[in-house]
């Protein structure tokens, strides 16, 4: 089976188990409450799902976000410290938390906009966009049940989209397509004294694609590794410290490890 048909599947069994319980919940007293929220992280590295982004620099990670209901909006953003392009990052997101807030589905863009080059951030056009949509699934554990699962999927924009490199053969020029990069990540909540820990575990089940002699194609193996397997893997432990009797500094460090790259990685950083 190819990965759009596994993940046809995949969204198909999601819909069904969760569809009429999603419609048939009772309504949440917080469903006409707007709520509104900004903050920042300032991080010694930027690292997501085992990738490190921004090169050897501390990241600033700007957000805010509004909610009506159930539903959030929330812009967010990354830009390096040390004045560098790379790991320049601003996303846009859409989130609905159902099921007592058991569940949240979304769907994210993500765009890197490159201050040294004439990017078009409204260009859609599918062979040319920088944007890349993601739709994911959370299971956000509860009291109980400290448990997370994130299932997460490419499903349009610039996700391994390849040119052929080939001028003898006809289709010289034109675009690969989308790879369909998936994502999964389980994460379990403890604590230990006053410090919140989670541990986490994160990987794909991408294929790497063969070399292709006719077209020059030369395998792309989409967003998170070079196959299948565990591609994040650490702990985050976070605790607030008191500054002033009304105001406490969030803290965060984090170890983390990409086992396919073998790369490892220890980030420090607070939130304001």
């Amino acid at each position: 089976m190819n990965q759009k048909k596994l993940f046809a599947s995949i969204l198909l069994i999601i819909i069904l188990f969760f569809g009429n319980q999603v419609w048939a919940q009772d309504v949440n007293p917080k469903a006409t409450k707007v709520t509104f929220d900004m903050g920042a992280d300032v991080m010694s590295r930027y690292i997501w799902r085992g990738s490190q982004f921004g090169g050897n620099s501390p990241s600033l990670q700007p957000s805010v976000s509004v909610g009506y209901g159930n539903l959030t909006l929330g812009a967010w953003g990354a830009y390096s410290l040390s004045g560098s392009n790379a790991g320049q990052e601003f996303d846009l997101s859409l989130n609905y938390t159902f099921l007592n807030d058991a569940l949240t589905a979304g769907i994210c863009d993500y765009y890197f906009p490159d201050e040294s080059a004439d990017y078009q951030y409204f260009d859609w056009n599918k062979d040319a966009t920088g944007h890349v949509l993601e739709a994911s699934l959370a299971f956000n554990g509860t009291d109980r049940l400290p448990l997370t699962l994130l299932v997460a999927v490419n499903f349009y924009g610039a996700d391994a989209i390849k040119v052929n490199n080939n001028p003898a053969n006809p289709d010289f020029n034109s675009k690969d397509g989308i790879k369909y990069s998936n994502y999964f990540e389980l994460g379990y909540s403890f604590n230990v004294n006053d410090i919140s820990c989670n541990a986490f575990m994160g990987g794909t089940l991408n294929q790497v694609r063969k070399a292709d002699s006719l077209t020059g194609y030369v395998g792309e193996s989409g967003y998170y590794g070079t196959g299948p397997g565990i591609v994040n893997l650490g702990i985050t432990a976070t605790k607030s410290i008191p500054v002033t009797e009304k105001f406490s500094l969030p803290l965060s460090a984090s170890i983390i490890t990409n086992p396919q790259t073998q790369k490892v990685f220890f980030v420090f950083g607070f939130s304001l």
